[in-house]
């Protein structure tokens, strides 16, 4: 695919929705690069934890947190699987994903001085175009002219049923309650937030996989992606 046919695919949504599994599969098929804004939230979540500026249940340290962003850098590196998550050179993937950065990654989310940041890290990483990104507010603040936008979601008993499922099969000890009530909590954070709240943007086409397969999920968002492009011809039949 050439270049000038490229676009940015936005892909926003609630936490667990199964946006990054889509995100991911959707880049690998059409051959664009794939970026999981939310590892890169996680990563900020793991070194403020690392350093004692965040623990669970407590606020983080705003002030603290704030100063060490210049001192954090976090790429990705792709592997046969997809990607990991790297955090000042270091290997994180699995690390980020436990339910103790979990539980308070969306307080750090929250921090604007983090949400400027790593909007902007973003940014640049989209100037060639050809990604998909995923997150909470790529279509409505990373990228809000994005070509294609979806914004997926699922209710919480089956987004906390996936989580748990995912924990577990890495050996986390954890229990399905815990896992709903971290769930939920993220929700209304995410939702309620000053800084770039959850929401769908207005011109992004709504997805709710609570009943779908992955197979499903897959093959609705490629039907999507091919109308989104065929349309784009339509209107610039010079792309």
């Amino acid at each position: 695919m050439s270049s000038e046919k490229k676009i940015i695919i936005a892909i926003d949504g609630y936490s667990s929705s199964g946006k990054s599994t889509m995100a991911r599969a959707l880049a690998r098929n059409i051959g664009y690069r794939y970026i999981d804004s939310g590892a890169m939230y996680r990563a900020v979540t793991l070194y403020a934890l690392r350093n004692g500026y965040v623990s669970e249940g407590t606020a983080p340290d705003i002030q603290a947190i704030t100063a060490a962003l210049p001192s954090i850098h976090i790429d990705f590196q792709v592997t046969p699987d997809g990607q990991d998550t790297l955090l000042n050179g270091e290997n994180v993937e699995s690390e980020i994903r436990t339910l103790r950065v979990s539980s308070c990654v969306s307080p750090i989310a929250a921090i604007p001085a983090v949400r400027h940041a790593l909007v902007d890290m973003q940014r640049a990483m989209g100037t060639s175009k050809g990604i998909v990104m995923d997150g909470r507010d790529i279509g409505t603040v990373v990228f809000p002219d994005a070509e294609m936008k979806v914004f997926c979601d699922a209710s919480a008993q089956k987004r906390a049923e996936r989580r748990y499922r995912e924990l577990t099969a890495k050996g986390a000890q954890v229990t399905l309650d815990e896992v709903l009530e971290n769930v939920m909590s993220r929700d209304h954070i995410d939702e309620t937030r000053d800084e770039s709240p959850l929401r769908k943007a207005s011109d992004a086409v709504s997805l709710d996989n609570s009943k779908m397969s992955i197979a499903e999920q897959d093959a609705w968002l490629m039907s999507l992606y091919n109308r989104t492009i065929d349309s784009l011809h339509t209107i610039h039949p010079e792309r």
